[in-house]
């Protein structure tokens, strides 16, 4: 799937690759059907896709980044995710990937190849904006890159952590488990 329409692709890019599988996490709403459906990215779009694109399932590479994340939805609201009825808090799904070859934006040389500043996710101290991000995702995909491994945005550390932007295009992954919110938050 080639896209016309959305964010400017950036010119030139040789994207870097590094291998990834294995056991990663998503943090899903306990009413979807599927947990593992990227259909929701797909329409509405997210950091490594535009609105109107493919379907990426957003994944963390530990419980740790996915409490992280959980964390940042909730920034600056008057309550936290521990006030959620347990029927609407997140679970949290253990899934297994196959590995392969996806995008890095993980390593300083994996961000320069992108276009992105070494300090990924920020910039100047400012987070790098999904705008900014969604076209390296659309050349990912025209590139048939299994997805991309990322650097978390919602981590806040001395290290990075880890995400994963599976691109639904017919790879493996598979659910190994499923955790209420009060055994894993």
């Amino acid at each position: 799937m080639s896209l016309s329409t959305g964010p400017r692709r950036p010119s030139r890019l040789s994207l870097r690759r590094v291998r990834r599988g294995g056991g990663y996490v998503r943090v899903a709403d306990p009413s979807w059907s599927d947990p593992l459906d990227g259909s929701y990215a797909a329409k509405n779009g997210g950091r490594w896709n535009p609105p109107g694109s493919f379907g990426v399932v957003y994944l963390n590479a530990n419980w740790d980044v996915a409490r992280a994340n959980v964390r940042r939805k909730f920034r600056g609201l008057p309550y936290g995710p521990e006030s959620l009825e347990p029927l609407e808090a997140p679970i949290l799904v253990e899934t297994e990937i196959a590995v392969d070859d996806y995008v890095d934006i993980i390593t300083d040389d994996g961000c320069k190849a992108a276009g992105l500043p070494t300090s990924y996710p920020t910039d100047g101290g400012v987070e790098v904006p999904r705008s900014r991000c969604q076209p390296i995702g659309v050349s990912a995909w025209d590139e048939g890159a299994p997805g991309i491994a990322c650097r978390s945005a919602a981590w806040v550390g001395p290290l990075y952590a880890e995400e994963l932007a599976w691109f639904e295009r017919g790879g493996s992954l598979s659910i190994r488990q499923t955790h209420r919110f009060e055994d894993w938050y």
